[in-house]
């Protein structure tokens, strides 16, 4: 006697899929609609079961007779869903189509097992049930974003994927330091994190106090936060206290920040730099902890609404960082010809006063390609970053008062102290 032929177990095996995947879909589908009587709903559990098992038998026999097989069990299906929700609508008001559209895709999934793709289709599988399960959460997040942030969303997509791919990767101007895709690739790094940054706020801070929205914040800008705590100060020595912690924890997390920029970019390059960094990180927020947890009294909430962001993003912003960025390319590429490697601390330190993201990238990239050493492109950085923390008390003390920005410095030199000390022990 012959045994059973393993394509015979293979099309059981893929029917099978067929049908467990329907049965998945409908166990969601038919939880939803558990309240309603026997005949009351337009598809359940069988019912979706049934349709991943005939996706499934559609596939096999348009193996033998050809698509026009599967396109007469799509089309009655179709005829059969279109005519139930024309029921649905006139005897119950009901124009949700998402039952429906669950179920052709149900087919489609069957389908996609019945051609042997089981792992295809099992994902999908899942991935539908799941976005199906979810509806109370997205329907609350669909009312909670504001048009800005619908706004801004579409802006990140449209630097992302329409603008990025278009872009030549190709070298261009002097030393060939200008590369468009790399140099928008780059503002589409920053955007993203300052976008990360202010959804982190929408969602966590916004609702956990002054501290918690200053380490978010420090992800998009940590000089911007420093400055708006600056203004929240009242002349109360409690305040103070939690105001001083959270500029500290804002500025500890720009520190780290930076790891991930340079991991990005160069990763090798990540080594030399994560000693001083995440030393310099850790120590200033344990800093920030000990001042900001420690204080008797809190701001009031409305002072953290004032911290918001106002955009979660900026076009103009991203454009001038590309502008920024690209004339840093250029001037790092030329003080390296003319000056060496003094030149290009000289360039650091400088840049670091303003913005420390466009002098990180560029550093990251010349060593990338070889244009500079590790040592070099590791201290220069290192420098941008000294320079980055210390001007945030002179900000300060400017818009605050001379004692608030002595407040501030004490944690952030402390922060600089232990980074350079973890790099000596390291280089010693």
């Amino acid at each position: 006697m012959d045994a059973t032929p393993i394509y015979g177990i293979e099309t059981l095996l893929r029917l099978g899929v067929a049908l467990a995947l329907g049965l998945l879909v409908g166990l969601e589908r038919g939880w939803w609609g558990r309240v309603r009587g026997e005949g009351e709903r337009v598809a359940g559990i069988r019912t979706f079961g049934i349709v991943g098992l005939l996706g499934g038998f559609a596939a096999l026999l348009s193996e033998t007779f050809g698509a026009v097989a599967f396109a007469v069990f799509g089309g009655a299906l179709a005829l059969l869903l279109a005519a139930a929700y024309w029921r649905a609508v006139r005897e119950r008001d009901d124009l949700g189509v998402t039952t429906m559209v669950a179920a052709l895709l149900t087919f489609a999934l069957g389908a996609t097992a019945g051609m042997g793709q089981l792992l295809f289709a099992s994902v999908g599988a899942v991935a539908l049930t799941a976005v199906l399960s979810i509806k109370p959460e997205l329907h609350a997040l669909v009312r909670r974003i504001e048009r800005r942030e619908l706004f801004a969303t579409i802006q990140m997509l449209l630097l992302s994927v329409v603008i990025l791919p278009a872009l030549p990767d190709h070298d261009y101007g002097p030393w060939g330091a200008l590369n468009p895709y790399r140099i928008w690739l780059m503002v589409v790094l920053i955007a993203g994190v300052s976008y990360a940054g202010y959804l982190a706020i929408k969602l966590i801070g916004e609702t956990r106090g002054i501290l918690a929205v200053a380490l978010l914040g420090g992800i998009a800008s940590s000089t911007a936060v420093a400055v708006g705590l600056a203004r929240l100060d009242g002349g109360v020595p409690a305040n103070r206290r939690l105001l001083t912690g959270s500029i500290a924890g804002a500025s500890s997390i720009m520190l780290l920040r930076m790891i991930l920029v340079v991991a990005i970019v160069a990763p090798a390059l990540v080594p030399l730099l994560a000693i001083p960094l995440a030393s310099a990180g850790i120590i200033g927020l344990g800093f920030a902890g000990w001042l900001a947890l420690g204080a008797r009294q809190r701001a009031h909430p409305e002072s953290v609404q004032g911290l918001m962001p106002k955009n979660p993003l900026d076009l103009k912003l991203a454009l001038q960082f590309g502008l920024l960025l690209s004339a840093v390319l250029i001037l790092s590429r030329a003080l390296k010809e003319w000056a060496g490697a003094t030149g290009l601390y000289a360039l650091a330190t400088v840049s670091g006063l303003a913005d420390v993201d466009a002098i990180t990238i560029s550093l990251a990239e010349m060593f990338r390609d070889a244009d500079i050493a590790a040592p070099i492109a590791a201290t220069a950085t290192v420098l941008a970053a000294a320079t980055n923390t210390l001007i945030k008390p002179v900000l300060v003390a400017f818009i605050a008062g001379p004692r608030m920005g002595l407040l501030v410095a004490g944690p952030l030199a402390a922060a600089l102290a232990g980074g350079a000390a973890a790099l000596w022990l390291t280089a010693s």
